[in-house]
Order: structure tokens, then sequence, then C-alpha cells
């Protein structure tokens, strides 16, 4: 296999990039096994020779930008997880819709060939990203505190993480929209982050701290003298 068409090869070429574009726009519509290198070449508007220039087979193309779309999709959560001007919630529910919400309303009839086809050609490559993609939503709930204020009922980091991914794929079947998706995960982020949300119910009810003298300690109001 020559360097050009090998799936390894970073997806630094626009023109590769273009052709797996095109290529899993084509995968998601007709699943695999009725999509054919003649469609992908088309809808990308270029030759057949040019697409097997770049990709010697199917099969070869299916994986290359499968991966290419995960670590495209990764990064795009990694971005919105780490965007520290949002509130966690918000953070959470643009993170999910990144990673499984595009894909509401997106697949075709061969939804079915295409799973079967994911995870014959390139099982090993999606297992490794998910569980990337759900180290970094735990490491989120982590640098938020909010892992914390689950510890006294055993509740771990990787379980409320976990709970969120179950949350997203269930969505991705039972939403009819990605809009009604990404309500839905309003909702499961607005419960997992509910303490959070709580305790700053509960400053802002408080309001700020008064003064303190030197040494730390709030000075007592005096009474008035008799």
């Amino acid at each position: 296999m020559s360097e050009a068409s090998s799936p390894d090869r970073p997806a630094d070429d626009l023109r590769r990039r273009k052709l797996m574009d095109a290529a899993l726009t084509v995968f998601l519509r007709f699943g695999f096994r009725k999509t054919s290198m003649d469609e992908v070449a088309r809808a990308a508007n270029v030759s057949r020779q040019g697409l097997y220039l770049h990709f010697a087979t199917k099969e070869e193309l299916f994986r290359a930008s499968v991966a290419y779309f995960l670590d495209t999709a990764l990064a795009a959560a990694a971005a919105a997880l780490a965007d520290a001007e949002r509130p966690l919630e918000e953070r959470l529910v643009a993170t999910f819709d990144t990673w499984v919400g595009q894909f509401v309303g997106a697949l075709g009839s061969e939804a079915a060939d295409l799973a079967a086809a994911t995870k014959e050609l390139v099982g090993a490559v999606v297992e490794e990203r998910e569980g990337q993609f759900i180290e970094a939503v735990e490491e989120a709930l982590r640098a938020s505190g909010l892992v914390a204020a689950y510890a006294p009922a055993g509740v771990t980091g990787r379980q409320l993480a976990d709970t969120l991914y179950a949350s997203a794929r269930g969505l991705k079947y039972g939403a009819a929209t990605r809009e009604a998706f990404v309500e839905g995960m309003s909702v499961a982020a607005r419960v997992v982050c509910l303490p959070q949300r709580e305790a700053r119910e509960k400053r802002t009810k408080q309001g700020p701290p008064g003064p303190r003298p030197e040494g730390g300690r709030p000075r007592k109001a005096r009474g008035k003298a008799r």
C-alpha cells in the first residue's frame, strides 16, 4: 500500500479531507454495502481515478473516513468542554451534541449495515476514541468539583460520565430531531449538575461575605451602648 493511500496517514491534506467528508455523507445515507466508489467520487466532484489515487479500496476509504470523523469530533468535544466561559451544564450538552447528537436524523435506512461495517472494520478505533471521550467528560466533571458532591453516595466520576453517555445513546435513537436530542441532554445534564446548581443558588441567596478584620475572622456587630 502506498503512503498516499495509507489509512494511518494524518488527514492534513485538503483534498483527502474533502474526499472523506463526501464519503461520510454517502456512507451515512446508503450504508456500507450499497455505497460505491463511483457514488463517493460524484459526491466529492472528482473522477473515479482521482478517488482511487488516495484510497485503493472502499474498505480503506471507510476506515480512514471513520477515523477522520472520530478525531475531528473528539477535538470539537474537547474544545467544548474546555470553554470555561460557559456553565458546566451547557458544556456537557454541547459536547454530547458534537459527539452523538449530529447523528440524529442523519442515518439512512441502512443504519444496521453501517453499524455492522463499523464494528467489523474499525471497531477497535471506535472503542478507543469512545474511551477517550468518556475520560474527557469525567475529567471535566472532576475539574468542576461536582464529583465530590456525589462521593457520599458512592458515585464516581466515571459513573457520572457513563450515565450521561447512556442518556445520549438512548436519545440518539429515541429523539425525532437533533433539537429534541439537545433538549433531552439538557435535562440529563441539569439533573447531574443539580448539586452544583443548588450550591450556586445558596451562595446567591447568602450574598457576598462581609468585611473581615485582620486575622481573618468576621467582625461582630456592636450593640448600642446603654
